[in-house]
């Protein structure tokens, strides 16, 4: 009976031997996986190819481009009136904000300066048009955690603020509201009113979310510690906006540079967090949300009277010279470079969006992560296609 089951042994240690050699001799190469060119949690089209060890990432490469439009050489047969069209749909959820920086650039070049009025409108709306772009995010990031109530929230009280958008300026997602030297036209009677009210429903819905995501053990699991950007390296990779703050880096164009806004003249804080993961990215967002909303009751009670738009020709030339105007929009740094030879319309326009260079720590950030958590990262850094292609 011993000898027998000492034979049994013996097989049965000879069969695992065996199925190790087996084991080995399977061993495949990693996957090659195509996430895009369309996908949910990218406001667009991008195309990452992703290699794949198992479950984790080995190497992550975005191939923008599926929705290049040429904003830059469009811009170079229109006038400067007719760019701000053009410029509303680079980040098509903060469209206002795509304006500003081009028009400020022309105005240095002509030597103008908006009227104090025009310039108080002016930081309003940009600021509404980072609550109705941020809003989006902190509803669609959830989504992609499986979170599905914070996003018909998101978009519930987003409304309210792409009415006021659209009651001063005429237009909901693309006003085409600046001009050079000041704006189309003044405030509707009773907006103020009504802005702030919209404000408040604005810090109850930050309220909401934050009960809702940032005390839920789901979502902390799935940020917290994921998609970690150190300081240094978000700086040198060009990143921008929450996704540098989130990294513990406090830079705000809105703050550090002047930029013919009047955020000088409010009550207002730059929110920072030392973790730089998915998470900080979220909560920064937020409480940028918050502070705007509180910049945008202060800049209605402070509103200054008189005039909205200084005195310009008829017919826009420009002198010849080069101008860089640049500013905080939604979703980081936001600049234009234009070079004028005294034309009616730009010789050369360079843009600086936010989003192109904020996906450019893609490679880096992915390496090493697991599938699942490529979603959550990808959607923490929060970039439109439309900012990254032109």
């Amino acid at each position: 009976m011993t000898a027998v089951s000492e034979r049994q042994q013996l097989a049965y240690i000879a069969s695992q031997a065996a199925d190790m050699r087996v084991n080995v001799e399977l061993e495949t190469e990693g996957m090659t996986l195509n996430i895009g060119p369309q996908h949910p949690a990218t406001h667009g089209t991008l195309r990452i190819i992703v290699k794949l060890d198992g479950e984790q990432v080995v190497a992550a490469d975005p191939v923008p481009g599926y929705m290049h439009r040429g904003y830059e050489k469009l811009s170079e047969v229109r006038t400067y009136p007719q760019v701000t069209t053009l410029i509303n749909r680079i980040d098509w959820l903060g469209s206002f904000a795509n304006e500003v920086p081009f028009i400020l650039a022309a105005e240095r070049l002509m030597e103008v300066e908006a009227p104090p009025r025009a310039q108080w409108i002016r930081t309003i709306l940009f600021e509404l048009s980072r609550i109705a772009n941020v809003a989006l995010f902190l509803g669609d990031m959830a989504v992609q955690l499986g979170a599905v109530t914070p996003v018909f929230y998101a978009f519930r009280d987003r409304e309210y603020v792409l009415n006021l958008i659209e009651s001063a300026t005429g237009g909901r997602f693309h006003p085409n509201f600046d001009r050079i030297g000041g704006l189309k036209d003044d405030l509707p009677k009773g907006w103020i009113a009504e802005t702030n009210q919209v404000m408040q429903k604005v810090q109850a819905f930050c309220d909401e979310l934050d009960a809702l995501l940032l005390g839920n053990e789901i979502f902390n699991v799935r940020t917290r510690g994921i998609g970690v950007v150190p300081a240094e390296v978000a700086q040198s990779y060009g990143l921008s906006g929450a996704n540098l703050r989130a990294s513990g880096v406090d830079w705000d164009h809105r703050r550090d540079t002047p930029c013919g806004l009047v955020y000088d003249k409010l009550d207002w804080k730059v929110w920072t967090h030392p973790d730089g993961d998915s998470y900080a990215r979220y909560w920064v967002r937020l409480q940028e949300v918050r502070e705007a909303a509180k910049m945008v009751v202060q800049l209605c009670d402070g509103l200054p009277p008189g005039p909205i738009m200084a005195k310009v020709p008829r017919i826009i030339k420009v002198p010849a010279g080069e101008a860089w105007a640049v500013t905080e929009n939604p979703l980081g740094e936001m600049g234009y470079y234009i070079v004028s030879k005294g034309d009616l319309v730009p010789d050369r326009v360079k843009i600086r969006s936010a989003s192109f260079n904020n996906i450019s720590i893609v490679p880096w950030l992915l390496r090493g992560v697991y599938v699942p958590d490529v979603i959550s990262i990808l959607a923490s850094l929060y970039f439109i296609l439309g900012d990254i292609d032109r």
